[in-house]
């Protein structure tokens, strides 16, 4: 079949929820994607931050076939083996003392608002708890995440959803302050919102949260499904600005490919959740855990956090140079490998163009360009995308 083909199956069999690109991916190398017509795209999306180790990866795919040969899922009616290793490496990385296995980032926001609620309600016996959730922030689109998403646009159409959320401002402290009552159980936020246009938090910001949620007993949860993992330059972006969260979720380069998540939390708080509270099928199986084991070993191995810090700076810098050469850049910013620019024009057109000239970039909203590229890229690779970049932008 022709790539038009496959679309056109694709289109006709598929419920319509992705406006997709007009390609069809066939195979990976390094940071490079092909499609089926053999064109090579130098990939600056990571699969939406999760493909950090690149394409082809020896040691990573070995290591599933590997698992394959030996034992693929149990349910978890029983122990297995590589949930334990991956279990001790989430917990030891990320300062949190017990964790629970997902499929996905959704799920683990789903499992941490459980977890708030229940350890409110172990507190006082009620079940009228609130949660603060920010503006702008995305959390996923089951019900429960969908409800502490600060976007009118995901949600209209799905309402009524979960009750007791209460939005409040992104880096605006006194904003936070004003939505606090003894209701409320939890404030959930991204330290870096995505989604929301690549903000990262004020360290200021953080630590008054922090202050306002120990001086009122409440729980602070941070989501880093997409900010964590190393794309910031640490394990958890929690840890740049020494504000420990007591619930932390996460997933996507968590497994690199492998479909898993994880919510995290302190000893005090995990002990709310008792069993018939939670459960999952497939969360925590062999095979997803054994992708998070070989994640961690090759992290540790090939120092991946330390190595964003260094490519993410000169990532940044070049970004900049786009701000000082044209107009309608508006500004760059992020974290790590996290990091986008801001545009005065649609960037939709300027993705396409970049997917024509052999680059895959995504956006945040309407006018920010993504980057958030496998963790292992170079400075050759940073200079190839924008050298593309800086073609695109000439002709507007």
């Amino acid at each position: 079949m022709t790539s038009q083909e496959y679309i056109e199956e694709a289109e006709q069999r598929l419920i319509h929820t992705y406006n997709r690109y007009q390609i069809v991916l066939d195979k990976g190398e390094g940071v490079y994607l092909y499609d089926i017509d053999g064109k090579k795209y130098l990939d600056f999306a990571a699969g939406i931050a999760v493909f950090a180790l690149g394409y082809g990866n020896k040691e990573y795919n070995d290591a599933l076939k590997a698992q394959i040969d030996k034992l693929l899922h149990t349910s978890n009616l029983y122990y297995n083996v590589p949930a334990v290793e991956a279990a001790k490496h989430i917990t030891e990385s990320s300062g949190m003392d017990r964790v629970f296995f997902t499929n996905s980032g959704t799920e683990a926001i789903e499992g941490a608002i459980k977890l708030a609620r229940k350890y409110a309600y172990r507190k006082d016996g009620t079940t009228d708890h609130e949660i603060i959730a920010m503006n702008h922030s995305f959390h996923g689109r089951s019900m429960g995440a969908l409800s502490v998403t600060g976007n009118v646009k995901y949600q209209e159409a799905f309402k009524p959803l979960i009750g007791g959320i209460e939005f409040a401002d992104f880096n605006d402290l006194e904003s936070v302050k004003a939505k606090v009552t003894d209701k409320t159980c939890a404030i959930i936020m991204e330290p870096v919102q995505g989604e929301g246009g690549l903000y990262p938090a004020k360290k200021e910001f953080l630590e008054g949260v922090r202050s306002l949620c120990d001086k009122n007993g409440i729980l602070l949860i941070f989501d880093e499904v997409q900010c964590g993992m190393g794309r910031t330059g640490s394990m958890f972006a929690w840890q740049q600005y020494g504000v420990k969260p007591d619930i932390i979720t996460m997933a996507k380069a968590l497994g690199c490919g492998v479909p898993v998540g994880a919510f995290a939390a302190k000893e005090t708080v995990a002990s709310a959740l008792v069993p018939g509270d939670h459960g999952t099928t497939y969360g925590g199986n062999p095979f997803a855990c054994a992708a998070v084991n070989e994640v961690f070993r090759q992290y540790k191995q090939r120092q991946i956090p330390e190595h964003v810090q260094k490519i993410g700076t000169y990532l940044y810098h070049t970004l900049n140079q786009f701000v000082e050469k044209y107009e309608f850049v508006k500004e760059a910013r992020g974290m790590g490998l996290m990091q986008g620019l801001e545009l005065t024009i649609p960037a939709g057109d300027i993705i396409l163009k970049a997917l024509d000239a052999g680059l895959i970039v995504i956006s945040a909203g309407q006018n920010i360009i993504r980057f958030v590229p496998p963790l292992i890229i170079t400075e050759k690779h940073v200079d190839e995308m924008a050298a593309i970049l800086d073609g695109i932008f000439a002709k507007i």
